[in-house]
Parts: structure tokens; sequence; C-alpha cells
């Protein structure tokens, strides 16, 4: 008989990251409680809780290359142990969820004269940007693991010289103050927002110049929706950085200020009078993605404005009809989000493990 821990190997989220789209044999069996994974999963899973798991093993497909999941990593190996009593061979997958949180994958291209850099943190949702060219880039929302935006820039060869926030976040926390401390660049933020630390306020049509007649806009100061003071970036005619205001399967929620109806008003207001009278043929990029979005390596988040225009029945309905619909389908708010709002306003400093405060999905869309 095989050893038991000769079955029994491990594999980190990045090489996860890989194998979610070239591995077809790929079978990934969370062992967490059915609670625990309905709200926050890895797309493509399948939930046996470690307690039924030697109950269940007719479920388990002998001819896959099983994956094991866990929160952090303990419970993933009691289940790979169990499996490899009955000869069956498994990876665990290192960390669990909370590594899977921190997870990044890039994907770059070029839009309007610059290069577009969308990194994705698989286990938030979350999507920022570095947009460079020449010596020269910006980078958009930026979480807390900075040296991510560091070194993409210093494969460019660019200097990070302006970080913006399309928002207040409220589902992480953010690393433009981090980052702008480390790379000496200007911090340019909505004063819409209550931010209670130094920057340099935004304003309809600040222009960003990144090399010649290469120029991030700043298209829309406060387009108030999400939070009072969301802004979108554009990218000349080809691109534009709609932070929460407009996601690919859905727009922002209206209710983390505690004033949904009067925040859906300024949201259908914000998306017929600055993003819907933009070209089809205009990219959107946003600042997160739910999981009813599929992401693949080498392929953007991101979608022509013209295709959403096809497939959101948001950006078609009546004023008093998307306010109705705003209201009534906003639930379950981001994990901490109160907390994670006064650190990343400044209004509280950050004590203990941020990755811990930020577990879960970012729940910042309409669903």
């Amino acid at each position: 008989m095989v050893a038991t821990r000769e079955l029994i190997s491990s594999i980190t989220t990045m090489e996860l990251v890989g194998r979610l789209d070239s591995d077809d044999q790929l079978y990934m069996i969370d062992v967490r409680d059915p609670d625990e994974v309905v709200d926050w999963q890895i797309p493509g899973v399948h939930n046996i809780p470690l307690a039924l798991l030697e109950g269940s093993l007719s479920q388990v497909p002998r001819d896959r290359r099983l994956v094991l999941i866990c929160a952090k990593g303990a419970r993933a190996l009691q289940g790979a142990t169990i499996l490899a009593a009955h000869g069956i061979a498994s990876d665990v997958l290192d960390g669990g969820m909370g590594a899977w949180a921190s997870t990044y994958d890039t994907v770059g291209g070029n839009f309007g004269g610059a290069t577009v850099v969308q990194l994705r943190r698989r286990g938030k949702g979350c999507l920022s940007y570095v947009v460079g060219a020449g010596e020269r880039c910006v980078v958009i929302d930026p979480s807390i693991d900075v040296e991510q935006y560091e070194e993409v820039a210093a494969a460019h060869g660019w200097k990070i010289t302006h970080v913006l926030d399309t928002h207040l976040h409220a589902d992480h926390i953010s690393g433009a103050r981090e980052l702008v401390e480390r790379s000496g660049a200007t911090l340019l933020l909505s004063a819409s927002d209550p931010f209670h630390f130094a920057f340099e306020p935004l304003t309809d049509g600040r222009r960003i110049e990144l090399a010649h007649q290469v120029q991030l806009t700043v298209s829309a100061v406060s387009v108030p929706g999400h939070t009072e003071g969301s802004t979108m970036y554009q990218l000349g005619a080809s691109a534009i950085f709609t932070g929460d205001t407009l996601f690919l399967e859905s727009v922002g929620r209206p209710d983390l200020a505690d004033q949904a109806e009067l925040f859906a008003h300024n949201l259908y207001q914000s998306l017929h009078e600055r993003v819907l009278p933009l070209s089809d043929t205009t990219v959107v990029f946003p600042a997160h993605y739910g999981s009813a979005v599929e992401v693949h390596i080498n392929e953007f988040v991101a979608r022509p404005l013209g295709e959403l225009r096809t497939t959101l029945p948001a950006l078609v309905m009546s004023e008093s009809d998307f306010v109705a619909w705003a209201i009534a389908n906003v639930k379950d708010r981001p994990a901490n989000y109160q907390r994670i709002v006064r650190i990343n306003a400044g209004a509280e400093q950050l004590v203990g493990d941020a990755a811990e405060m930020e577990l879960g999905p970012n729940r910042c869309a309409i669903s």
C-alpha cells in the first residue's frame, strides 16, 4: 500500500490560478461547512464538509486531480488524510481561503496610447489598475498589498506619479496612502468623501499627463450613488475606469451610507449623465467583479459599454423603476464595512491583521 503521506501534496494559490483555466481534470473540494461556502467560494468548487467526507467517498472522483480547500488549510489537510487512508491522492491548498483572498494575477493591453495593467485580486473580486506611458504611470484603486503595484511599475520602467482611489472603499483596506508614502507620488481623491488626511482634491476635467498626447482625464468627480465622492477616470475615448458606479454584472449599491433612496436617485443620474452618453466602443474597467463574472488568465475583466447596454437591465430602466429595484435588491453588506470605511477615511488606525478583517466577498454590487 502507498504510504499515506505520499498521497498528500500541496498547491499554492498562484498554481491554482494557472490550473483553473487550463486543467480540465481539476476537481476542487471545499471541506468547510455549507454556510461558510455558500457566501464565499472559489468558482467551480464542490462542497463536501469535512465531517461528511469519509461517508461521501462515492462522490469523490478517482480519476481527477483533487484539490482540497478550507479556511486556512488545517481542515483541508485533515480531509486529504482521510482520502489518503482510502488510497486517494489530493493536493491541499496552502493557506486556504485566507491565502486566496490575497492572490493576484495581472493582464495588460494597450488603450488610447497607454498600457493598462489590470490587477485581479481573485479572492476578493477587487480590480485595480496601473496605467502607464513613456516613463510615468498612475495607480487606480490599489489594495493593501502595495508591492504588487511597485513590481508592475518596475517591470515596465515606469515611475508612479499619481495614486487615485475611485471612492472611499468599504470592502477592503486601500493601499493608496502607503503607496504614496513609498513612491513619493501625488495622492488625488474626491473631497466629497470624508477623508481625514492630506490629499490633493480632484476637479472635473483634471488631466494627468502620462506622455506626450497621452492623458488620463478625471471624467467626473462626485458621480454620487455608491458613495458621495465616487469618481471615474477616462483614458481618451478608449476606456473608462468606473470604480463602483458600473460593474460588468450590475451597478454599485447605494445603501452603504444609510441613504439608499437618495443615493439610488444620484446613481441613476450619474449613469445616465456621465456614463451612458459615451461611445459603445468605450471599454468599461470596474473596481470589482462578482461571482457571476468569469475570470480567465490573459483576458481583461472588462466589457465595451455597448455590450453592457444590452446585458444590464438596470441601464434601461426608468428612474422610478431603477430606484425601487436598487432599494429592494441590496443584501448583506461587506463584512466589517463600517470599520474598513473608518480606516480608509483616516478616522481609525489599522490595528491587527488586515487580511482577517477583509475576509469574504466584496458585496459592493446590487445583486
